[in-house]
């Protein structure tokens, strides 16, 4: 009775079995989607760390036919934590409109509710990721300057400091950037954003004014986003802005900067404030485009007087 081949097949490894597996070859890792809740490596052992990784490069290329290549090497090396910190930061950015777009869609679910919390979760597992390189690339900094007696900048972009909220250089392009946001952040109202287009020869003014009417009934802080247009739709709604005392902002087209395609590059520079809603009046395919754009965001689209 050793032979059981004919009475019973060979099983299938069971799933449990394989997660064992996997957990005895390579521990624990998270999905993709899931935060991660290691702990993070302690200052002292990333101290301890970068004087090793840097005491080893200098112990072993001095005094050698590589001794030439020594600075470029201790310079990638700072570098390649400055890169990972970029690459955590690029998520960061990703991970912000994730949660702007959850906060949109919540309705009280648990399902919204629960996706919400992950990924707030995962935020606030980037930032701690983000500031933990920025420590391991702090500490490679000061080894960098021990070996070589020179100052460690970046070759491309800013050397920002999160947590002590300091900012060793600033590449021009980022002060121009971030300082055009805080002239923007002062001009802009503050309250609930709703984007509105429409064609130019959409002139039911009656339709455009009910509807903002029971908008604004809705929203008393709402902030009126339109492209500006001469005349049409969008004129109407500056003018029911302008009787009823709600801040607007009108994205006009640049036709210098963008020609043919400015009409579209205003609609992307509209979607950048993130609108809670748009209100789509018919109109052209510039209009549509907007509509197109805004559910790809996430943005409801409200469509009015056509079907």
């Amino acid at each position: 009775m050793t032979n059981h081949d004919d009475i019973e097949p060979a099983q299938a490894l069971s799933p449990t079995d394989y997660v064992l597996s996997e957990l005895q070859l390579f521990g624990y890792r998270p999905f993709d989607d899931q935060p991660d809740p290691r702990p993070l490596p302690e200052g002292k052992m990333i101290a301890g760390a970068v004087v090793d990784m840097f005491d080893a490069l200098v112990a072993t290329l001095s005094d050698t036919r590589l001794e030439p290549d020594l600075h470029e090497l201790l310079w990638s090396t700072v570098n390649m934590f400055h890169r990972a910190v970029e690459r955590i930061e690029r998520q960061l950015d990703d991970n912000e409109q994730a949660q702007h777009k959850s906060q949109r869609e919540q309705n009280g679910s648990e399902v919204r509710s629960v996706e919400l919390e992950r990924v707030t979760a995962e935020g606030i597992t980037l930032i701690e990721r983000r500031n933990c390189l920025e420590l391991f690339r702090d500490q490679a900094i000061e080894r960098f300057e021990v070996h070589t007696g020179s100052s460690w900048r970046p070759r491309s972009g800013s050397l920002v400091n999160h947590r002590a909220l300091t900012a060793a250089m600033i590449d021009s392009r980022d002060f121009i950037a971030a300082k055009r946001r805080s002239e923007t952040e002062v001009m802009l109202p503050q309250g609930a954003k709703i984007a509105l287009t429409g064609g130019l020869d959409f002139n039911d003014h009656r339709l455009i004014w009910e509807r903002l009417d029971k908008v604004h009934a809705k929203h008393p802080d709402m902030v009126l986003l339109h492209g500006g247009s001469p005349k049409g739709a969008e004129l109407i709604a500056s003018k029911w802005a302008a009787t009823r005392k709600v801040p607007q902002i009108a994205f006009k087209p640049d036709w210098t900067k963008h020609a043919k395609a400015a009409p579209f590059k205003r609609n992307d520079a509209m979607l950048e404030l993130l609108p809670i809603g748009v209100m789509h009046f018919p109109g052209t395919g510039i209009q549509d485009n907007l509509a197109d754009k805004a559910k790809r965001f996430g943005i409801p689209v409200w469509r009015f007087g056509g079907a």
